[in-house]
């Protein structure tokens, strides 16, 4: 029987943190797969992620935890949501009724509660996980992707980069296709997998803006990335080098 995957999203890394080492994930037949210290930062990885279970603040800048569900669970319905909110944001948090949210949770929590939560939450994925993977294999294309289709993929994408809640599953909506299978045939077309490819698009354009000594927090919202922290390591892992060192480097004098 496969683990259950965890996903935790928090801005807060020490909460990210707390989490990971408070809950006994193994005894629940759980992993946390990983973190994201925003909404967007989930959004642009969750695709690579694939979890079964989001933690979410519901506080994070640029996107928050409502924002976040509202475009997560449209795209993964299975997805199950925990909302993590402060007690004054409380009343907030309950009013979002038509989100399909599976618990909201006070912080700080509760070790004995989390558990709690964690067990209703597998009972659930038992129930429903053997109906999910057959409906994703009946979701799956009969034919094969036309061979040109990959390059209005690529298009599409180039064209598009700079919408900061593009990802694998959304494109492949736009294309008919279900994300596990266009994941597939991109990296086999293309030899790279679809967030390599987007991340490369945003980062090359950033290249361009940084050497016309853009700010930081300009360049990351015109490609699409508009948390500057993870566009910073986003830069920091395609360059080799931090965002302003690039800048004082490479920039064209005025």
């Amino acid at each position: 029987m496969r683990k259950y995957r965890v996903m935790l999203i928090d801005d807060e890394q020490s909460a990210r943190r707390l989490m990971r080492a408070s809950v006994d994930w193994e005894s629940l037949n759980m992993e946390v797969v990983g973190e994201a210290a925003s909404g967007i930062e989930a959004i642009n990885v969750i695709d690579d992620m694939r979890p079964d279970i989001a933690f979410v603040d519901i506080s994070m800048p640029f996107m928050n935890g409502i924002e976040f569900t509202e475009v997560a669970t449209a795209r993964y319905p299975d997805l199950i949501i925990i909302i993590m909110t402060a007690i004054d944001q409380f009343e907030y948090a309950r009013k979002c009724v038509s989100l399909p949210v599976f618990e909201y949770m006070l912080k700080p929590m509760v070790r004995s509660e989390i558990m709690e939560v964690l067990i209703k939450a597998r009972q659930k994925l038992d129930e429903t996980v053997n109906l999910a993977e057959e409906a994703a294999a009946e979701a799956a294309p009969d034919q094969e992707m036309r061979e040109d289709t990959v390059s209005q993929i690529k298009k599409y994408i180039d064209d598009n980069y700079t919408d900061a809640k593009i990802n694998l599953t959304s494109v492949a909506e736009q294309f008919g296709f279900s994300a596990s299978y266009l994941s597939r045939k991109f990296k086999q077309e293309t030899g790279k997998n679809f967030v390599e490819y987007l991340t490369e698009c945003r980062m090359e354009k950033a290249i361009l803006l940084a050497e016309n000594k853009w700010k930081m927090f300009q360049t990351s919202a015109e490609v699409g990335i508009p948390d500057p922290n993870y566009f910073g390591r986003c830069f920091k892992k395609y360059t080799g080098m931090s965002y302003s060192d690039y800048v004082a480097a490479r920039g064209r004098k005025e």
